[in-house]
C-alpha cells in the first residue's frame, strides 16, 4: 500500500468542517537584546523628557530697540608725544654674523633635568562619566580645617559666654538663696533628696506589691473600694517621683 495515501475508510465519507489552521508563531530576532542594549548606550543620562522648567518671563522685559546691539569703546585720546616704536633697520645695516658660543646646551639642558625636582601633578578628580575635571584643592574634598592648629578649640568669644553666664548664675543663686532666708525656706541637700527619692520609690514598691496580691474578679464592693485606693495610692507617689527627679533644687518651709 503507498503510505501517501491514507487507508480507505467508511469514515472518510462523512463530511467535516473545516478549521481554519491556527497562524504561524510571530517572528521575535535573536538580536532584540542587543539592539536595545546598544541604544541605551547611545542614549545620554543628561537628558531629561519634558520641557524644562524655568520661569517665564516677565511681559514688562520685551525686546528693545537697539538693545542687543554692541556698545562702542569710550574714545581714547590721540597723544603725538608717546615713545614710538623702534624704527626699522636700514637696508645699508648688515647683522653680526660669526658670533659662537662655547657653551653645551644638550648637556647643560641634560643636567638640569638630572638635577631638577620632579614637578608634583596638579591634582583633580573627575566626577562625570565624559571626563570632566575639576580642582581637588578648592573642591571640598581634602581635609584641610580638620588639620588647622585652632580646630575644634572653643573660640575666645565662647569661653567669655560661659563665664559671664555661669557669674550671671551664681549671681542668681546667691539672690535666691538670701530671698529664700528671709522668707524661711530651706533648700533640700542632695542626700536629703535622695533619701526621699528612695523612700517615695520604696513606698511605691510596696503598694504596687499589695495592688498585684488583689484578686482577679472584683466582685465586691469592698474589693472595689480596696483597688480603686491603691490605684491612686500608686498615682500619687508616681507624681511626686517624676517631680523630684526633674527638679534637681527643691526648697521646702521651715516650721
Amino acid at each position: 500500500m503507498d503510505p501517501a495515501c491514507p487507508s480507505e475508510s467508511i469514515y472518510n465519507l462523512i463530511p467535516s468542517d473545516w478549521k481554519e489552521p491556527p497562524p504561524p508563531p510571530r517572528y521575535i530576532s535573536v538580536f532584540k537584546r542587543a539592539v536595545q542594549e546598544d541604544m541605551k548606550k547611545s542614549k545620554t543620562a543628561m537628558k531629561t523628557m519634558g520641557p524644562p522648567k524655568v520661569d517665564v518671563p516677565s511681559p514688562k522685559d520685551f525686546l528693545k530697540k537697539h538693545s542687543k546691539e554692541k556698545a562702542v569703546p569710550p574714545k581714547k585720546k590721540f597723544d603725538r608725544l608717546d615713545t614710538k616704536k623702534p624704527p626699522v633697520p636700514l637696508r645699508t645695516d648688515h647683522p653680526v654674523m660669526g658670533v659662537q658660543s662655547g657653551k653645551n646646551f644638550i648637556n647643560t639642558n641634560a643636567a638640569d633635568v638630572i638635577m631638577g625636582v620632579a614637578k608634583k601633578p596638579k591634582p583633580i578628580y573627575v566626577d562625570k562619566r565624559t571626563g570632566d575635571k575639576h580642582d581637588l584643592e578648592n573642591s571640598g574634598l581634602v581635609p584641610k580645617y580638620i588639620n588647622k592648629k585652632d580646630y575644634g578649640v572653643t573660640p575666645e568669644y565662647i569661653c567669655k559666654r560661659n563665664e559671664e553666664m555661669k557669674n550671671a548664675q551664681e549671681e542668681y543663686d546667691n539672690y535666691i538663696q538670701e530671698s529664700l532666708q528671709k522668707a524661711a525656706m530651706k533648700r533640700l541637700s542632695d542626700e536629703e533628696r535622695e533619701g526621699v527619692l528612695q523612700g517615695l520609690k520604696k513606698n511605691w514598691e510596696e503598694v504596687h506589691k499589695e495592688f498585684q496580691s488583689l484578686s482577679v474578679f472584683v466582685d465586691s464592693l469592698p474589693k472595689k473600694i480596696r483597688k480603686q485606693k491603691l490605684e491612686e495610692e500608686m498615682k500619687q507617689l508616681e507624681h511626686d517621683i517624676g517631680v523630684i527627679e526633674k527638679h534637681k533644687v527643691i526648697y521646702i518651709a521651715n516650721k
